[in-house]
Parts: C-alpha cells; sequence; structure tokens
C-alpha cells in the first residue's frame, strides 16, 4: 500500500488505516468537514494512526472549535529535517514533536539503515533523551525514547536504551564506545520548554549530514503509516530481551576517559578557587559533579533553584547560557553569595558550557564562546606539546573550528606549527571531519564553535558541556597558582599571538 505525507498535492484519497488490536480505531472517525478536501484528508489520516488520546483530543478539539487555520499549520506539511535531525514544538500534527512522528522518523530511519548498514541487527542503536516534557500531550523526552526502542525492538534491532536522562555527549560516546550502528538523542538542547527534538548520529558517533539526512527524508516519507502496535509498546519496550541498559557501562567509560584531560591532579585537590555550576533546569547536575570528583576537585556549589530537571525552565526566561549575564543571574548571586571565583554554567543537555569570572575590582567577566575558544585552545596545545616534544608531530596535531568562529585558533597554528582546518558552521560538520582525519592518522584535540560548544580531546566527535566545565575549572586553578586569572592569560594570548585586544 502505498503511503504519502499529508501535504502530498496530489493525494486524491484517504485509505483508513485501523488496527483490530487498537480500541480507539474499531471505528470510523466522525468529524466536522472543514470545507478543505486536503485539510479533511490530513485530518483523517492522523486520526487514523494516532493512538496518543492527548494528542488525538487536541486534533479534536480544534475540530469542535472550527479552528481550520490551527489545524492547516500543524497537518499540512511535516517538520524539516535540520541540524542532524527534527527540533520543533510538541504536540499535536505532523509538524510537531510527538508519538506518531517519532515513530515516524523511527520507521525512516531503521529502513535507511537497512540499506546502509546491514548489520544494524547485530550492532544495534543507542537512544538517549534528556529532561525535557509537555503535560498536554504527554510528549516527555524518555517517552518519546522509548517509543524509538519499540520501533527499532519491533523489527529485531538491539537497543541499547538509557534508562535515565544523561547528557547528549554521551549518546555519540556509547555509539563509539559501544560499536552501534546509530544513536539518537532525544532533546531539544537550549531551546525554548514548548520544544523537543529528535537528534541522529551515525556510526562514526559524528551527528548526521548530507547526504543521509536527506535520505533519511526520503525514507521516513516513505515509512509514514505505523507499522504495528508493538510500535506504540513504550512499556515493553523497557523490559525487552534485546533492550540493555548502557548507562552504568558508559558512565564508568566516559569518567575514565575524562581523566586523560586532567593534567593537574594534585593542584586540583588543594584548589583554593570555589566553583558554581547552574544545569539550567536539565541534566547536568550529577555529571559535572562526578567529573569534578574524577579531577580531584571539590565539587562546584549547585546553584539550587537551577539544579534539579524541570521541563517548564522556572527561572529562566529562555534556557540558553549563551545569553551571557541575565541568563547567568541566579548563578552569579549565588558567587556573589559564596565569595566564588568562576561561574559555570550548561544548558539543559549539557553539551554547551558558558562561563565567567570574578573581576579584581569587582563585577564578573562573561566569556564568549570564542574568547573562552582561545583559552581552550591554548590549554590543550600546552599539555600536548608537553607530551609531544618532537616538532614533527604537529604535523598530525589538528584543532578545528567554524567558518564563523574566531580565528584565534588559525593565529595558533600558524606560530606553533600545528594544523588547522574550519568547517561549516555547526557540530555535525566539525565532528565528521573529526571521523575522516582520525582515520588518517592524524589527532584533533581541541574543537569549538562560538556559540558555546567546545570539545576537549578526541573521545566525542561532538561538543561536550561536562568535560569543557572541568577542564576550565582546572586551567582556572593552574593559572590562579601563577598568579593569573582566565581574562589575564586571554590578554596573554592575544599579545602572544599578534592579535587586538
Amino acid at each position: 500500500m502505498e503511503h504519502r505525507s499529508p501535504a502530498d498535492p496530489h493525494l486524491d484519497r484517504v485509505v483508513e488505516h485501523r488496527s483490530p488490536a487498537d480500541p480507539h480505531l474499531d471505528r470510523v472517525v466522525e468529524h466536522r468537514r472543514t470545507g478543505d478536501p486536503h485539510l479533511d484528508r490530513a485530518v483523517e489520516q492522523w486520526l487514523s494512526w494516532d493512538r496518543n488520546v492527548l494528542t488525538r483530543s487536541q486534533v479534536e478539539v480544534f475540530l469542535s472549535d472550527r479552528k481550520w487555520e490551527e489545524l492547516r499549520s500543524r497537518l499540512c506539511s511535516r517538520m524539516s529535517f535540520g541540524t542532524a535531525g527534527l527540533r520543533g514544538p510538541m504536540g499535536a500534527g505532523f509538524n510537531r514533536v510527538n508519538d506518531l512522528t517519532v515513530i515516524q522518523t523511527t520507521q525512516g530511519l531503521f529502513s535507511y539503515l537497512l540499506r546502509c548498514c546491514p548489520d544494524v541487527s547485530s550492532r544495534g542503536v543507542v537512544v538517549g533523551f534528556d529532561t525535557r516534557g509537555q503535560q498536554e500531550s504527554g510528549c516527555s523526552s524518555s517517552r518519546l525514547a522509548r517509543l524509538v526502542a519499540a520501533v527499532l525492538l519491533s523489527r529485531g534491532v538491539p537497543v541499547h536504551l538509557f534508562s535515565a536522562f544523561v547528557p547528549t555527549p554521551y549518546v555519540p560516546f556509547a555509539v563509539k564506545r559501544l560499536g552501534a550502528a546509530a544513536g539518537v538523542m532525544i532533546t531539544a538542547s537550549h531551546n525554548p520548554k514548548e520544544d523537543n527534538g529528535y537528534k541522529v548520529y551515525w556510526c562514526n558517533g559524528a551527528q548526521i549530514c548530507a547526504p543521509h539526512d536527506q535520505e533519511m527524508v526520503r525514507s521516513i516519507e516513505e515509512e509514514l503509516q505505523p507499522w504495528s502496535a508493538s510500535c506504540w509498546a513504550e512499556e515493553e519496550a523497557q523490559v525487552h530481551p534485546l533492550r540493555t541498559d548502557p548507562l552504568p557501562h558508559i558512565n564508568l567509560c566516559y569518567m575514565e576517559e575524562l581523566q586523560s584531560l586532567c593534567f593537574h591532579r594534585d593542584l586540583n585537590r588543594a584548589s583554593p578557587l570555589k566553583f558554581v555550576h547552574s544545569s539550567f533546569h536539565g541534566v547536568g547536575h550529577v555529571f559535572v559533579q562526578k567529573a569534578f570528583e574524577a579531577f580531584g576537585f571539590v565539587p562546584p556549589l549547585a546553584v539550587p533553584e537551577q539544579r534539579d530537571p524541570d521541563p517548564e525552565f522556572p527561572s529562566l526566561r529562555c534556557p540558553n547560557p549563551e545569553e551571557g549575564a541575565p541568563a547567568l543571574e541566579l548563578s552569579l548571586l549565588l558567587a556573589e553569595r559564596e565569595d566564588a571565583h568562576i561561574v559555570l554554567a550548561t544548558d539543559p543537555d549539557a553539551d554547551r558550557l558558558a562561563a565567567a569570572e570574578r573581576c579584581d575590582g569587582g563585577g564578573w567577566k562573561v566569556f564568549s564562546g570564542n574568547e573562552l575558544a582561545a583559552l581552550l585552545g591554548w590549554w590543550m596545545l600546552l599539555h600536548w606539546k608537553q607530551a609531544h616534544p618532537d616538532p614533527a608531530d604537529l604535523q598530525k596535531l589538528f584543532m578545528i573550528s567554524t567558518t564563523v568562529s574566531s580565528k584565534i585558533l588559525q593565529a595558533l597554528a600558524r606560530s606553533e606549527g600545528f594544523r588547522f582546518e574550519e568547517t561549516l558552521p555547526g557540530f555535525k560538520w566539525i565532528g565528521n571531519r573529526i571521523h575522516e582525519l582520525s582515520k588518517a592518522g592524524n589527532s584533533v584535540i581541541f574543537a569549538f564553535e562560538e556559540s558555546i560548544g567546545f570539545l576537549c580531546g578526541g573521545s566525542i566527535p561532538d561538543k561536550d558541556g561536562v568535560s569543557a566545565a572541568v577542564v576550565v575549572a582546572e586551567m582556572a586553578t593552574f593559572l590562579h597558582n601563577k598568579s593569573l586569572s582566565l581574562n589575564q592569560q586571554l590578554l596573554n594570548i592575544y599579545r602572544t599571538y599578534a592579535l587586538p585586544v
């Protein structure tokens, strides 16, 4: 049977697809006609496929209230496959994030993986989620992740489904560590609370990019009808014999590998600096605490109002630490009260990092993404050179940034002799380039994009706010031991590499 998008102008009829196992679909759905045949077909298609009573009810209320434009907006187009996946508002509709669109997307992902990775049924897929959710549609990240698992398990694909929320970088880390065929992370990162998303990682651990993204779109559009009742069995997915929980193993491996970035454990243990951390109501608190402990630090002070996960983000206008001082207001107030020196903030899925430092004359210096990158690039190079005294090794050493980011790494490369590359904006391009360079025997020790996304070391081909946070803490401690602040060292870097200060 042919399955076509409800936005397809050539769709001249709708065949009602019903499963006898679904009590909601035992009868033909009667609804008020909209006067638009194209919209009527889209409505019938939604009501014949969706099994979430909350999102079905939303569509039925729009019908009852004659909200034709709202229905047209939600049902007559699909979400575009953008930054390595889907991202948009939660709720009913083919262009929203919800149970049905997640099932459709996962069916497309499976079909595409089957063409590209014939061994997907032995390698499996990693699935993670953050702490987002929307009560009125029942679209929590955890539920949507279980639906992803249910679809894949219905086709005999092993699923490495995390049992609890994790930072986004844990998914690509797990893909590489477990040798999985792909990874899916249910997250909308720093977007407003209304949003959620579906981020896809390829078997190399990098976010998917062309041509995989467009090929996946075609596969999704060919697999719009839910295959069976098993695709909706999200609770059963948790106890399926092909489902495993990678969290204990991956957490241990991540923290062990993180210690390769720790260069001054003795200094850290005696650090006189006090740190404040905000997780922005997201996943970061427990993971940043563990990372600090792995480096020998006393864990940072947590901003109490923002420590625990809350999908409403009640203390924030927008959960985006890139907004600077306004977004860091509660963190800075806590740091003032506790006489802390450094403020660190991870975004809700903990893949990005903001940082601020107390100024000698009072007030705070909030670092931009480009400024933090200058410090982190200098720091990573300093310790790489100490471990690799042979200048010839520099020919295999790389740092990467995007075209819209600062040229500071290029300036370091010209002076120090290592290699530098730029990619298109977005970490999907950085991650895939890291994979290519690594296959050729090169090492990428640092990469960044100006929107406070940083990658220290080469274990994850994606940005990572958890590792960046603890690396900044160690760098600040090291510099303090030399009577320098982060900002003073930033100015030293600019002077050394002939950049304007």
